[in-house]
This record gives structure tokens, sequence and C-alpha cells, in this order.
């Protein structure tokens, strides 16, 4: 719905204190391109009078034809079409961060993919990060990450729930552990469950590991191998993996109460991951 506005084609004009009347004036308006427009013609015997009032009127109607262009832009947006201004909000709101979950299931889970076109690779000369995804309840939301949190610029994704936890996806180049692995890494290549998780369980939970891995297991899917670990405390479920010429860790942790309360989906959520 547009917006109108009208303007008279008969007026008294006040300018220094002096009315001039409208029968010194003759007025012209005329339609065009969708714009009603008004001429202001002095009469020939009043012209000396009135020419200067004249100049800084049109002035004075310029100015606010400007104003009235902008209120016209605002009310198409606000007014015109609902859909189109919540775009525009919309827009702004997701700027620098692609969403990639999806609708919720018959279940209320979703699935997060890492969308293709998301930003990031990790380092000058890195190849694009292989996409991976993960599931979760409906409540959970990707939050955003700050390089001054633990894993610094490596941590690629954070998802959290105030009422079952959190999660975050390291993605690091596997030459800072291992070299010669190429760019086709695989974990099983950078060493055994044990291995991984005391190399690599500081850069998740930020301290050593020792006496806080209470069970390893090995799963395959699609032919990519994981190492999956449950650690407490702090109560956290990661799973480890390696694509392309890097490492992905994916770490699900929750409070003493969240634990307790939500193993089953914590669990659930770990045992999702996958590169793909």
């Amino acid at each position: 719905m547009g917006t109108s506005l009208f303007t008279s084609c008969s007026f008294s004009w006040r300018y220094h204190q002096q009315i001039i009347p409208s029968s010194h004036m003759h007025t012209q308006c005329s339609l065009e391109n969708g714009i009603s427009t008004t001429k202001v013609i002095p009469d020939s015997g009043e012209s000396k009078v009135v020419d200067g009032g004249i100049e800084k009127w049109t002035g004075l109607m310029k100015r606010r034809s400007v104003l009235v262009s902008g209120v016209s832009l605002i009310s198409s947006i606000g007014l015109g079409s609902p859909r189109e201004g919540l775009a525009v909000v919309k827009q702004g709101l997701l700027a620098g961060r692609i969403p990639g979950l999806s609708e919720p299931d018959e279940q209320g889970w979703r699935t997060y993919r890492r969308p293709d076109e998301k930003s990031g690779g990790h380092g000058v000369g890195w190849s694009p990060i292989i996409p991976y995804a993960f599931s979760v309840p409906q409540d959970w939301e990707e939050v955003p990450v700050s390089i001054a949190d633990l894993g610094g610029t490596e941590i690629d994704l954070r998802f959290g729930s105030s009422k079952e936890g959190k999660l975050f996806v390291i993605v690091a180049p596997v030459l800072r552990f291992s070299d010669g692995l190429g760019d086709n890494a695989k974990i099983e290549l950078i060493g055994p469950p044990d291995k991984v998780i005391n190399a690599f369980g500081p850069e998740v939970i930020g301290e050593n590991v020792e006496g806080k891995v209470i069970s390893m297991n090995v799963a395959e899917h699609s032919g990519r191998t994981y190492y999956q670990y449950e650690l407490e405390p702090p109560h956290a479920l990661i799973t480890a993996t390696a694509a392309g010429n890097r490492l992905y860790l994916f770490n699900v942790t929750a409070s003493g109460l969240q634990w307790k309360r939500h193993y089953s989906d914590l669990k659930r959520i770990s045992d999702s991951f996958r590169v793909v």
C-alpha cells in the first residue's frame, strides 16, 4: 500500500509578516510522471514585489519535496510491502553469518550443514574447509564466535542451548601436529585414539586430559574413521576426525545438572557429527 500526498493549488503565502493574497498569483497544477506539480505565476503588475519571495518560496518547496521523497521511500518499505521491509532487516542481522540449519523433523531435531559459501580458510594458502554436519534439538541455536575464545581463530562454529548445553567445532591444520600427511589426511595416520586425545584434548578443554578420559571408541561412516571420547570432569563428548588437510574436533559439553538431565540428547548430538 503506497502513501499519497495531496497539495492544494490555492493558498495564501506569508513572508516576512507580509501577506500576498492569492489574487495576485496564478497557480497551475499539472500531473507529470505521476507526480503532482504546482507552478506559481505572479501578476505582471506585482512582479517586482513578489519575485524575490517567489525564489525563496520555490527553494522551500524544493527542500520540502526532498523530505517528501524520503518519507515516500520509508513508506514504500515499511507500509508498501511488509515482506520487503522485513527482508531488509533480516539481511542486516545476518550479515557475515550464513545460516545452515534445516527445518525441524518430526522429532523436533534440526540438521546443521556448514554452508559452502561460508568464509573461513584458517590461513592463507589453505583449501576451502570441507563441509561438516550434525543434528541438534530444536532449541539449539548458532552463537557468535570470538577470536578470544579457547581455540582462537580455529574455532569455526559455536552452538548453544540454555537448557541443555553447548558445542563448538575446531578446524585445525594437520601440519601443526604431523608432517607428511598431504592434502588427504586420515585420523588413523595422525595416531591411535589415545595419542590423538592426549595431543588434542587440551585444545578442547583447556587443560591436560590425563585421568579424565572415561571412554574411547572408534566408528566408521562412509569410509571415514571417527574417534569418540567421553571426558569427566569437565563433562565433555569429543569426536575427532581428519579430512583434506585439516583435523576436525567436535566438542559437546554441559554443566553437571545439564549432563544429568540431558545426557541422551548430548550423546546423540556428538554421535551425529560427520564430515561430508
